[in-house]
């Protein structure tokens, strides 16, 4: 009776030990089944409405899937995430969205934290010394933001602003800044990390002018009314900024194959096409949660 009830316990036991064997067996492979698609990793604020933001809901406005923030329990999405997961598609990879500050988007992609930037960033000759660049995946106008009630809220162009020491300021780190130099007798308020912050400073009166581009200010416009957009007279207007204009892919100065791999994908599906990206960010404007 004893050595049956052992030989019992020894048989419940294997059996047992063969279920969980089983059960890791068949996990590790649905794992490695699932992470075995390329990958497409892209580094982005998630903080650059309309191109890119973080959202608490797995959809848009629409309904359009939204992409989950890596490491986070929040999602992306914008007109950058909407180009990243057409390309990754394209390409046959998943796409991972990684969320970084715009002050170390190159610093963390130059450690491998992800491959490629798409996040609204202007080509500039400074950049092209540290980074490869595709051809512009979105063509952007310049502008400046003001109070809709303010001092300046009638300028047409730079020279309307000599003599009234206006207090100026933009995103740090960008090829706007260059530009704040342009304004006459322009007063630096200092610069702000994100260009929320721009808004919000000349929406308390801490600056009076704010250099970004046109598709961000409409943006910030939805939900702060007390703010205008100017585009100044291209007679009277910022000199040299052009590169801002061109909106480009960049990946590691020696991934060239990337940078390849992905214009390779552009020029296929025909994203050279103004009139495409205009609707493409035209959408993403309408898709914002209000937060943003």
């Amino acid at each position: 009776m004893k050595k049956s009830r052992i030989a019992e316990f020894a048989g419940r036991t294997a059996l047992a030990l063969a279920l969980v064997s089983t059960v890791a067996f068949t996990g590790c492979k649905d794992k490695n089944t699932a992470s075995s698609k390329p990958v497409l990793r892209v580094g982005m604020e998630c903080a650059y409405a309309p191109f890119n933001w973080t959202q608490t809901s797995d959809k848009t406005q629409d309904g359009t899937p939204a992409i989950p923030i890596f490491s986070e329990k929040y999602y992306a999405y914008g007109y950058d995430v909407a180009v990243a997961k057409m390309l990754a598609d394209h390409l046959g990879m998943d796409l991972e969205i990684h969320k970084s500050e715009w002050s170390s988007i190159g610093i963390s992609m130059d450690v491998g934290d992800y491959d490629c930037i798409i996040a609204g960033m202007g080509k500039t000759p400074e950049r092209e010394l540290a980074y490869s660049f595709t051809t512009p995946y979105y063509y952007r106008d310049n502008c400046i933001v003001v109070k809709a009630d303010g001092a300046f809220a009638d300028v047409k162009g730079l020279s309307d602003m000599a003599g009234k020491d206006a207090r100026v300021t933009t995103q740090l780190g960008t090829g706007w800044i260059p530009l704040l130099e342009q304004i006459p007798g322009g007063i630096k308020s200092g610069n702000f990390e994100t260009t929320s912050e721009c808004f919000m400073a000349v929406s308390n009166g801490v600056a009076d002018v704010a250099i970004v581009d046109l598709p961000t200010a409409q943006s910030a416009l939805m939900t702060n009314k007390g703010l205008k957009i100017i585009q100044l007279d291209k007679a009277d207007g910022f000199v040299g900024d052009g590169p801002m204009v061109n909106v480009c892919i960049a990946t590691r100065k020696d991934d060239t194959k990337l940078r390849d791999k992905l214009q390779k994908a552009m020029d296929e599906l025909g994203w050279n096409d103004k009139a495409k990206m205009d609707a493409l960010m035209e959408k993403s404007i309408t898709q914002q949660p209000a937060a943003n």
